[in-house]
């Protein structure tokens, strides 16, 4: 399956725009080509059917069936591989990519089976209704702080996370309102200056949204409403697969809330950084 992949993605820098759609959408449909006869691309892209068998044989088939044909082989052949579908199957001790992709396995189903979904509805409606949105982390929490700001940010909302540098969260967090909301990620070792700064927002009468690994954090008795996130894993550090699907189901539910804000903001910023529509030198596309 990654010759196919790979080879669509060797050419992918000299295919002409309408072409470069067709191979995103293949390598990122890659599963379902099998099932799709030629109209199916052409409407699924908005490309012609002309379109689609050039690309075929831009990339080295005689025509878009020969393409799915290859592809369907791959993906045959590799669910005949043992090594396909590791997830989940008892593993040896020296097997480590697959332990630790079952405890991140783990730690998503048991999220979503005790998750309170009345909790996230709240968070998101939180979320929606602040006029500024801050978010402080510590650790690997600063890390998911900052991915949540940029996935706000991207569907219109005014979000940011604060740096540590140069002054504490506990001195940034002076310039926070009370129509604003602080979003805090916890997770152990738990930072005394994340749980200080929570405390130092609630007094101020700022509204304050945590994300944590369990009910009795430190940082909960200070928030307005927490949503809890397994964490475990193998080694002292947490996880992040859990807190990702957290973060990307937030800024997904955001989005939906106020579609047509959303997609507007989306394309403005699509605009603002398609490489396709930038008139560049040659040196510079010789060298993508």
């Amino acid at each position: 399956m990654e010759d196919t992949k790979q080879l669509i993605r060797s050419e992918f820098h000299k295919l002409p725009r309408n072409q470069k759609i067709l191979a995103e959408y293949l390598l990122d449909n890659f599963s379902r080509i099998p099932f799709l006869n030629v109209q199916d691309i052409s409407v699924a892209t908005d490309t012609s059917v002309a379109s689609v068998v050039r690309f075929a044989q831009r990339v080295g088939f005689k025509g878009y069936l020969e393409l799915r044909e290859k592809i369907s082989a791959d993906l045959q052949q590799q669910m005949h591989s043992r090594e396909v579908f590791p997830l989940l199957e008892a593993s040896t001790q020296e097997d480590l990519l697959t332990s630790v992709a079952n405890q991140d396995i783990s730690n998503i189903n048991d999220t979503l089976r005790d998750f309170d979904r009345v909790k996230f509805r709240k968070s998101v409606d939180m979320i929606s209704k602040s006029d500024r949105i801050y978010i402080a982390g510590l650790g690997i929490s600063s890390i998911m702080a900052r991915a949540m700001a940029y996935l706000l940010t991207q569907i219109g909302l005014d979000a940011r996370h604060f740096d540590h540098e140069p002054s504490s969260f506990q001195e940034q967090v002076l310039f926070l309102r009370p129509t604003d909301l602080l979003i805090t990620f916890s997770f152990p070792p738990y930072s005394r200056e994340t749980v200080e700064t929570a405390r130092i927002a609630a007094s101020r009468k700022v509204k304050i949204l945590s994300i944590t690994n369990k009910d009795t954090a430190p940082v909960v008795s200070f928030s307005d409403l927490h949503l809890v996130v397994k964490s475990n894993n193998l080694l002292f550090t947490n996880s992040f697969s859990a807190i990702s699907v957290m973060i990307n189901a937030i800024a997904t539910q955001c989005a939906m809330s106020n579609l047509e804000k959303s997609e507007k903001m989306v394309s403005e910023l699509n605009a603002l950084t398609n490489l396709n529509d930038l008139i560049l030198p040659d040196d510079y596309l010789k060298n993508l």
